[in-house]
């Protein structure tokens, strides 16, 4: 499992730097070198003009454009017009997003089945949540977060659940269903509340809901909304690390990822759910890094098109030795933080942590 989480990792890399190599192919720019991973090269090979590459350590890549220094050119990254440098520095991200979609049509075939948001029944002797919902009810939104999928509905859950006292007996949320086809809005919906061996508290999950059975229409449409659900879940997680609700201890580089797809992989005694398991911790991964690769922080493809775009507005370039300095310095902060969060995960994996 530990060499099939590498692979899914290694792909993911390959398929965001394949964004870029294809975009500047199609925009007839030169392609010095193409490489996977960082450190020193274990294999290259020369092609008509680009250089292919692989270097040891599997955490990155890169496509040289010379879009650092200025040249004459003219199938230089900075020769070319800005529109088809902006559509080569997106294709990257682009192309995990697609794959992250992609990814969780694959993880909804293996599983077979389509898991929607409407209520089939209940589980238990008194399911407490059944006094306010009902058989049939497509949930809509839970505590103002619109429900796009399943997922969505253990998030809201479970994310305000965390939050509970172990001594709470209840915890209560606003609901917006869909019943007989009208929106209706139902506050204080009770659900039981249960404590965990570590003392954290989790919601019990009193009610299932309906699956069907995967079809070209229902699988497309769903995947769509997986991928969504996924998007947004990163958007939400880098807003609470920001406002400090996670701290640096709680982020995860390349070793923790690892271990995460090879747990997840591994969870279950049924090999069918282990590998939808596995596509679905994939997706998530390849649809942060599209996502993370679009900020505008240094060093990355978005603060690369920042570039671009205050360029497109000046309608002059900024000093190539200028935007290299801000690449440089984000580059060297990334790192850092890379070894950081890299010697964290080292420590939790052999401390169980």
């Amino acid at each position: 499992m530990i060499i099939l989480a590498i692979l899914a990792f290694c792909v993911i890399i390959i398929i965001h730097e394949m964004g870029h190599f294809f975009a500047a192919k199609a925009c007839k720019m030169k392609v010095s070198e193409f490489s996977l991973g960082m450190g020193p090269r274990l294999f290259k090979i020369q092609g008509k003009e680009t250089l292919y590459t692989i270097k040891l350590l599997p955490i990155g890549g890169s496509v040289q454009l010379d879009e650092d220094e200025e040249n004459d050119d003219p199938r230089s990254f900075r020769n070319r017009p800005v529109w088809q440098r902006i559509i080569v520095l997106v294709a990257g991200p682009a192309m995990n997003l697609i794959l992250g979609i992609i990814v969780c049509a694959i993880a909804i075939l293996v599983s077979g089945k389509v898991v929607t948001a409407e209520i089939g029944g209940f589980r238990g002797d008194s399911p407490v949540s059944s006094q306010y919902l009902q058989a049939g009810d497509e949930i809509v939104e839970i505590n103002g977060l619109s429900i796009w999928s399943s997922m969505d509905i253990s998030y809201a859950l479970q994310n305000s659940a965390m939050k509970a006292s172990p001594d709470d007996e209840y915890m209560t949320y606003d609901f917006k269903v869909r019943r007989d086809g009208e929106v209706v809005s139902l506050n204080d919906v009770k659900f039981a509340v249960a404590a965990r061996d570590d003392g954290s508290t989790s919601v019990v999950l009193d009610f299932f809901v309906i699956a069907h059975h995967p079809q070209i229409g229902n699988t497309f449409i769903y995947s769509f909304k997986e991928a969504a659900t996924y998007g947004r879940l990163v958007w939400i997680s880098l807003i609470d690390l920001i406002s400090g609700t996670y701290g640096l201890n709680d982020l995860s580089g390349p070793v923790g990822v690892v271990s995460a797809i090879t747990q997840t992989a591994s969870a279950s005694t049924d090999m069918r759910e282990n590998f939808s398991n596995l596509f679905s911790m994939i997706a998530l991964i390849t649809i942060n890094i599209g996502i993370f690769n679009l900020l505008p922080i240094p060093a990355l493809d978005g603060s690369r098109i920042v570039f671009q775009i205050i360029e497109l507005i000046r309608r002059k370039p900024i000093k190539p030795e200028q935007e290299g300095i801000v690449h440089f310095v984000g580059f060297a902060a990334l790192m850092l933080l890379m070894l950081v969060v890299t010697f964290n995960d080292i420590v939790k994996l052999f401390t169980g942590g």
